[in-house]
């Protein structure tokens, strides 16, 4: 294979020195594979799939850092399938095709099976999960899938039906302990050579401030290190908790930074900014946000900050919403970036917002009311025998289809909820409530 979506891992060397600790203490046989007790326990169904090289499709699920990619990694060292890897951010359906092709030679004239690990399978889009079923099905390629999403909202029916689901669990404190002694220990791949030692108290602090992610354990180990004092063989405390203060922020789902850059996002388009907009936009990308997410986030945008100053933003925005679900990723961060350079430069109004805000706040403090008797539902038998609907008038039997009458519940003062601002389309809609309001002072 020569695109660089899609790798062979069965290929792949063991890193050398100048790669990242975390990198290079990736497991490399189960019996160096920490944590995950529970699904990979001596005599399981998943470690005998694997010992036996008899594997199901199947997805595994859970936190970042629990070991998701590095079984799979060690699946395709032990496995004498073929084994081919897929990016579910830049491998399109057509990526895709190629390895079911090739892999139907294999199995067809050489009886060699193809074992395919799609990491982050939630990004995928419709098209390319469904792109998978027929091959999964038929047995063509055995499909390994891995995702920090509950799968039952993020994959298809169709395709989990066709895989067993394994849930990964965050990292036990004990898992973790192993991870950094093992990387201590290692004279090959980890820190072996240095002979550094941590104290408890080091440890115990790195486990708590990577929070079961043992990629984090590893970056900040590492981090201690480098800043250890020349000729000390152990790393105190201080220099543990310097390298926490250091360790670079990680972009997850309910982290800090996902909520930071959600914030800049959408405080940049609301002052108009579109370069700063993209620029977040970016960070949410490359850091694996989920585009479905963004595009969420610009629907509401789009009512609760341009409103009708451009009444077409929400219009945008909602194509794009679908036009993220129809192409998936990498092509959809296109129209991702078409609707934030609309919404950014569009005129702005919150007048929606305020008038939403402020109606619900009495609702919420005077209570529902019922509307004026001429309002009601006048359809139903026995309704004209209640006074249901009875003066109403029909707005449309009036010049200029508009008649003065009382909408508002009875014995509840007028209140005047949305007022628009003096920009964009709202303009318009400010100067026909003031032609509105001329009419009914003059009697309709």
């Amino acid at each position: 294979m020569s695109e660089p979506t899609l790798f062979n891992l069965q290929n792949e060397e063991v890193p050398d020195g100048f790669a990242p600790l975390a990198y290079r203490m990736r497991p490399v046989t189960l019996d160096e594979f920490a944590g995950q007790e529970e699904i990979l326990a001596p005599g399981g169904a998943l470690r005998q799939a694997i010992e036996s090289d008899r594997l199901p499709s199947m997805i595994f699920f859970g936190p970042p850092g629990s070991g998701k990619t590095s079984l799979a990694r060690i699946i395709a060292r032990q496995s004498k399938a073929n084994f081919r890897q897929a990016s579910a951010v830049s491998s399109g359906v057509a990526d895709l095709r190629r390895v079911f092709a090739e892999a139907g030679d294999e199995l067809k004239f050489h009886q060699h099976p193809t074992i395919l690990f799609v990491d982050e399978i939630h990004r995928f889009s419709k098209a390319q999960q469904d792109a998978l079923l027929p091959v999964v099905e038929s047995g063509v390629v055995t499909l390994i899938g891995a995702t920090t999403e509950n799968p039952y909202f993020e994959v298809i029916g169709p395709l989990i039906s066709r895989c067993e689901l394994f849930e990964f669990q965050t990292l036990s404190g004990t898992a973790m302990k192993q991870i950094i002694e093992r990387a201590l220990a290692d004279r090959e791949r980890g820190l072996g050579k240095t002979r550094l030692k941590l104290e408890k108290s080091g440890i115990e602090a790195i486990a708590r401030a990577s929070a079961g992610d043992a990629r984090a354990a590893l970056i900040i180990l590492e981090a201690a290190a480098g800043l250890n004092a020349p000729g000390s063989q152990t790393i105190p405390l201080a220099t543990v908790e310097e390298a926490i203060s250091r360790k670079p922020v990680f972009y997850q789902k309910g982290g800090d930074l996902h909520y930071d850059a959600i914030s800049a996002f959408i405080k940049s388009m609301r002052g108009s900014d579109a370069d700063a907009a993209i620029y977040w936009l970016a960070v949410m990308l490359a850091g694996g946000e989920d585009p479905k997410f963004i595009a969420r986030r610009m629907i509401i945008f789009a009512s609760e900050d341009v409103g009708n100053a451009d009444p077409q933003a929400l219009l945008l925005a909602t194509a794009i919403s679908r036009a993220v679900e129809f192409v998936g990723l990498p092509e959809c961060q296109l129209n991702l970036a078409h609707g934030v350079a609309y919404l950014a430069l569009a005129p702005k109004s919150n007048a929606s917002t305020r008038a939403i805000g402020a109606a619900m706040r009495d609702v919420e403090t005077e209570g529902t009311k019922r509307p004026p008797k001429h309002l009601r539902d006048a359809h139903y038998p026995g309704a004209k025998k209640l006074g249901h609907g009875k003066d109403y008038r029909y707005p449309h039997s009036y010049p200029g289809g508009h008649v003065k009458q009382e909408y508002f519940p009875p014995g509840m003062a007028r209140r005047s909820y949305y007022e628009p601002v003096d920009r964009g389309f709202e303009k318009e809609l400010a100067r026909r409530i003031r032609e509105l309001g001329r009419k009914d002072s003059s009697g309709g």
